[in-house]
């Protein structure tokens, strides 16, 4: 799980917007740019070209 302290200091790459944790814990959502940074082995993958669309 990601610590409090590196959510708050985690941007979007594409916007660098506000990231929120989803419910599972498995990535963060960037609302504005509608899209999902995987988190793997709690490593946040935050590349623009690894990110998923979300609708």
């Amino acid at each position: 799980m990601l610590s409090k302290e590196l959510l708050d200091i985690l941007a979007c790459p594409q916007c660098k917007g506000e990231l929120t944790l989803t419910p599972a814990g498995d990535g963060l959502i960037c609302a504005p740019c509608k899209l999902l940074y995987e988190i793997r082995d709690d490593i946040p993958i935050m590349l623009i070209d690894e990110a998923k669309k979300i609708d």
